[in-house]
């Protein structure tokens, strides 16, 4: 199996549409896991069996999702200038592993199947944050937010390929290069970690917060709906 650092070297040399697939790879490979790496839905088993109570089992899983960020931000940032080129694929294939497997955690926890391809095309989407979900449906790039994907009547083909390009792009964007002030600190030895695991921790911490937004309960959307 490929290591992160060659998919990460894959996902921000090929074009927009090979990317795309990649990383519907990685998001397979985090939401159903395998011998060595828990997936979605055994993450959000393990926290609920610790803690009972879904929100708080929730609660947990993004904490230990954080924690894991920016470790893991540190460990491919720490090496400086000297490791740059290996540590941002490596890191990009990372974050978005540690991402979906959270985010399909809490949607697993909120009662939604992450075994449907719709609900994976809107946890895909919920990788792009919350303010650029919402330039792109501003802008009509994209149809609508991802709550309304993941219980749209039918799973889009054309409308999955779409948000993985536009995942892909802004991703490999977001942690390869355009935050040009985090990058040359990043060449830093040490303070570069120090750096890195900051911004993984925060960049996933926000991603947790509008994962709980837009996947609200179950139950709740289906009082909703009944009113």
């Amino acid at each position: 199996m490929a290591t992160p650092t060659e998919i990460g070297k894959q996902l921000v040399t090929r074009t927009p549409e090979v990317a795309g697939g990649l990383l519907r790879t990685i998001v397979d490979f985090a939401i159903d896991g395998s011998f060595s790496f828990p997936g979605a839905k055994a993450a959000a088993a393990k926290a609920l069996e610790a803690k009972t109570d879904r929100e708080q089992a929730i609660d947990s899983l993004v904490v230990q999702h954080v924690g894991v960020a920016s470790a893991q931000g540190f460990v491919t940032s720490v090496g400086g200038l000297i490791t740059l080129p290996v540590g941002l694929p490596a890191n990009i294939a990372g974050m978005a592993t540690l991402s979906v497997r959270m985010i399909a955690a809490i949607a697993h926890l909120r009662g939604y199947d992450v075994d449907d391809p719709r609900v994976r095309t809107a946890i895909t989407l919920l990788l792009l944050g919350e303010d650029e979900v919402r330039k792109l449906v501003d802008k009509g790039a994209l149809p609508t937010r991802p709550l309304a994907i993941a219980t749209a009547p039918v799973f889009d083909a054309s409308l999955d390929r779409l948000v993985s390009e536009k995942v892909m792009g802004s991703l490999a964007g977001r942690l390869g290069g355009k935050h040009l002030a985090v990058v040359i600190v990043r060449r830093i030895p040490l303070i570069g970690g120090g750096v890195g695991a900051a911004v993984d921790g925060l960049l996933t911490f926000g991603l947790a917060a509008y994962s709980k937004r837009e996947f609200v309960a179950r139950q709740q959307l289906t009082r909703g709906t009944a009113e």
